[in-house]
């Protein structure tokens, strides 16, 4: 069994291969092979995560190096739990991705783009959650990166390249801290390897202890955007094209959090640096709520309440207790799912309407019903009302606040509900404004252009005039040799459903009111899948809570690593 525990990483990296030699061509087996891959690292997930629940945890000496000189890979319940969730919302989000068109926009391309690059971030993330030392967590990170500015920046336009540039330095800025870190973890502990630091760093010094918790706090802090570390966040994600902001909002975000989920309880059991942590979980949750409540556009509003609900995780964590780690777990599986299944249905609001700004939608639950039930389940969802999955976990951490007690745990036990209503305001305002009250006057009836190369450059005003005065004498299509059609580049609408030949890489996506099926289907099956958390509460629960005991002990991990 414990030869299963590299596959969720080898399989896409090598699959990437074979899809890179294929290139842009056979488009049908780019499909296949893609989904294929994804359903394979899915189930492999779930039996890695039944095995270490029942046999504890299993590790993989590649090479068969022992420690600290081998790659250790290891599977715990936790790790189990996080790769099959990020590997059934991965597959679905490929599924949404091939309805909207997107993978075979680059198609024109030397080689193919999106398959590659999505495949490489699912190798990057399985290689996080199983990495048993602190340079493949780091090896991990950089994957993801790479793969990430890819899929961010994905159609070459100045907003996603200048939003991605952000997110770049950012990331960079994290790695390079993030190398010191470890640099500075070997020089006092001779190792990276997780299970011997645990053992190691309680003989290291306390202020040289404490300084490399901070250390590494921060670098997870930036991954997670834990506030005041997370202004890059939404600027960035909305950019992205809809099934992209969607794996990120779910997946990049709870990397981070499970790194300090990690770290935290293995490296620093009663760490010094609780309150610290408390401060920002409870900044993080009242500050992106209130950045929620002023915001207008769809995106920007999940992106704030991405922000806000991940200082639920970090609460469970800054507590250090059974009942909070336990709740903190949950609360990782559920926030995944729904809010990727929140930003796809973004994305079939943009699709149909051509717009995810609020002040311009309306309409939308008499109009398209099926939209108006997918998204109101998953909102309810994250604003916790019960019995969904959302109130499981925060019920889970709210208990623990009060059993814990102290300043601390007390605030952060009301502003843990002051968030959850106002996370509930918001989701009510959104159903208001975009799907309860009539569409406004005006509103767009018509196709309208989502996705268009940006190839105007400033002073190309007077070619951009010329252009459109020689269309109009010789027609459409020609004298600028571009083939435009109709509207195209020019403001103007077009037919819904219209495929306008200037775009990226020769395509653009237009709106349509009758929404492609693969992405109504991959977005129904996430809500599903939400849904799911609740009908298993009971044994997700009893999960959660054998993988905080598991986490709390440290033995079981140790042991399977070290052999002791």
């Amino acid at each position: 069994m414990n030869a299963l525990v590299p596959l969720p990483v080898l399989l896409p990296l090598c699959v990437t291969g074979l899809k890179l030699a294929i290139g842009p061509r056979l488009h049908r087996l780019q499909r296949f092979i893609s989904i294929a891959v994804l359903g394979a690292v899915l189930v492999l997930s779930v039996v890695l995560m039944v095995a270490a629940d029942r046999h504890g945890p299993l590790s993989v000496h590649l090479g068969d190096f022992a420690p600290p000189v081998g790659i250790t890979l290891v599977a715990d319940r936790l790790a189990g739990l996080m790769l099959t969730v990020s590997s059934a919302v991965t597959l679905l989000v490929l599924v949404y991705s091939l309805g909207q068109g997107m993978a075979d926009r680059d198609d024109q391309a030397p080689v193919g783009v999106f398959h590659p690059a999505y495949l490489i971030l699912v190798a990057g993330v399985s290689c996080t959650f199983l990495a048993g030392d602190l340079v493949n967590l780091y090896v991990g990170f950089e994957i993801m990166l790479v793969a990430s500015f890819v899929l961010l920046t994905i159609g070459g336009t100045a907003t996603r390249i200048r939003a991605g540039s952000t997110y770049v330095i950012i990331s960079l800025f994290s790695s390079v801290l993030f190398l010191i870190a470890i640099a500075m973890t070997y020089a006092v502990a001779g190792t990276v390897n997780l299970a011997q630091l645990s053992l190691r760093l309680q003989e290291v010094p306390l202020g040289v202890r404490t300084l490399l918790e901070a250390m590494l706090l921060t670098v997870f802090a930036i991954k997670a955007a834990v506030f005041p570390l997370a202004a890059w966040l939404p600027d960035s994600y909305p950019t992205a094209p809809a099934p992209v902001t969607a794996v990120f909002a779910g997946l990049l975000t709870k990397v981070g959090v499970y790194s300090m989920l990690r770290t935290q309880t293995l490296l620093f059991p009663g760490h010094r640096l609780g309150d610290l942590l408390m401060l920002a979980a409870l900044a993080s949750m009242v500050v992106g709520i209130l950045g929620a409540v002023a915001q207008t556009d769809l995106k920007r509003v999940l992106s704030f309440t991405l922000i806000s609900h991940i200082g639920y995780m970090v609460f469970g964590i800054a507590l250090g207790g059974h009942g909070s780690i336990s709740g903190a777990i949950v609360y990782v599986a559920h926030h995944i799912t729904v809010q990727t299944t929140l930003f796809l249905v973004a994305g079939l609001i943009e699709r149909r309407d051509g717009t995810t700004e609020l002040t311009r939608l309306g309409g939308l639950a008499k109009a398209a019903p099926l939209l108006a039930v997918l998204f109101f389940v998953p909102a309810m969802n994250l604003a916790g009302i019960p019995p969904l999955s959302g109130f499981i976990g925060k019920l889970g951490l709210m208990r623990a606040g009060i059993d814990a007690g102290g300043g601390w745990a007390w605030a952060l036990v009301a502003g843990s509900a002051a968030t959850s209503l106002l996370t509930l305001y918001v989701m009510a305002k959104v159903w208001n404004l975009a799907f309860w009250r009539d569409a406004p006057p005006g509103a767009e009836e018509e196709g309208v252009v989502l996705e268009s190369a940006e190839d105007d450059e400033p002073g190309d005003d007077e070619d951009d005039e010329d252009d459109r005065e020689e269309e109009r004498a010789s027609g459409p299509g020609r004298g600028t040799g571009r083939g435009r059609d109709a509207g195209a580049g020019t403001g103007l609408p077009v037919p819904a459903g219209a495929v306008v030949s200037e775009g990226f890489l020769g395509q653009s996506i237009t709106t349509t009111k009758r929404l492609p099926w693969p992405m109504t289907a991959a977005t129904g099956a996430a809500v599903a899948l939400g849904l799911s958390y609740t009908v298993l509460g009971g044994p997700l629960t009893t999960f959660t809570q054998a993988a905080a005991t598991e986490l709390l002990a440290r033995t079981p991990y140790i042991e399977a690593v070290l052999g002791r």
